[in-house]
C-alpha cells in the first residue's frame, strides 16, 4: 500500500507540474496580447491625436477666411453705402 500511495502521488506531482507548465506558458501567452492590445492603442491614440490637430488646425485657417471675407463683405456694404449716400 506504501508503494501504491507513492505512485500515486508521483503521478499527482507530475500532474500538477503539467498544469503549472501551461499556466506558465497561458501567462506568457496574456503578457504577450496585453503588450500588443497596450501598443495597438498607443498606435491609435497618437494617430487620433495626429487627426485632431490637423483638423484644429483646417477649422482655425477656415474661421480665419470666413472672418476675412466677412471684413470684404462689410467693407464693400459700407462702399455701398457711401455711394447711395453721394447719390441723393
Amino acid at each position: 500500500m506504501n508503494d501504491e500511495h507513492t505512485r500515486f502521488l508521483e503521478s499527482r506531482v507530475k500532474e500538477m507540474e503539467t498544469k503549472i507548465e501551461h499556466l506558465r506558458f497561458s501567462r506568457r501567452v496574456l503578457m504577450n496580447l496585453i503588450e500588443r492590445i497596450e501598443n495597438d492603442k498607443w498606435d491609435l491614440l497618437s494617430k487620433l491625436e495626429k487627426e485632431n490637430k490637423k483638423l484644429q488646425y483646417n477649422n482655425s485657417r477656415y474661421a480665419r477666411t470666413l472672418l476675412s471675407k466677412n471684413r470684404q463683405i462689410i467693407e464693400m456694404e459700407t462702399k455701398l453705402q457711401k455711394v447711395s449716400m453721394k447719390d441723393r
